[in-house]
């Protein structure tokens, strides 16, 4: 199958259509500059659901288990979920939701809200659809200041602000 970008025959049916992002061939990941900005930590989020429906309220959706959160670093990944950053046991779920969303060929640029651990702040991304036969690829990337989020354990200022969130992956008809 080719893929094609989503042009302005194919943004009616995607505005009509309720989309899910399917987790086994898609990724929701993290980058954190640290140590003073000489190395990037990179993560990912195991577990996780997310719609699309531009007919709907909110028309972007996504529910990650913040506990699913792996950096291949066990002891890092257990500061994560603690108090200082996550807070899971508190917070199981970060929660994007869209205040608005519109589509114009194959960009879609959502403003919404991120909630992580009791917290919550503006975000803006501009996504790329494009259509893979009866599905849609997506690629998302923005850029967040975690520390709106609470999240402001820096010991000796080694963690550098912007985060970066990334959602890449495929989306299906949600029947």
């Amino acid at each position: 199958m080719s893929t094609e970008p989503a042009g302005s025959a194919d943004v009616s049916s995607i505005e009509q259509t309720r989309w899910r992002i399917d987790p086994s061939r898609s990724r929701v990941e993290f980058q954190v500059k640290t140590y003073w900005g000489l190395m990037t930590v990179k993560g990912h989020f195991e577990r996780y659901t997310g719609t699309l429906d531009l007919t709907a309220n909110p028309a972007v959706e996504l529910i990650i288990e913040s506990g699913s959160l792996d950096t291949k670093n066990k002891m890092r990944d257990k500061h994560l979920r603690s108090a200082d950053f996550f807070d899971v046991e508190q917070h199981p779920n970060v929660r994007f939701v869209s205040d608005s969303a519109t589509l114009a060929d194959e960009r879609l640029k959502v403003r919404g809200r991120l909630h992580a651990r009791g917290e919550s702040m503006p975000l803006e991304l501009e996504a790329k659809l494009r259509r893979v036969g009866d599905e849609l690829e997506l690629e998302a990337a923005t850029e967040d200041d975690y520390h709106q989020l609470g999240m402001t354990w820096n010991r000796m200022g080694m963690l550098r602000t912007p985060g970066k969130l990334i959602v890449e992956g495929r989306l299906v008809e949600d029947t």
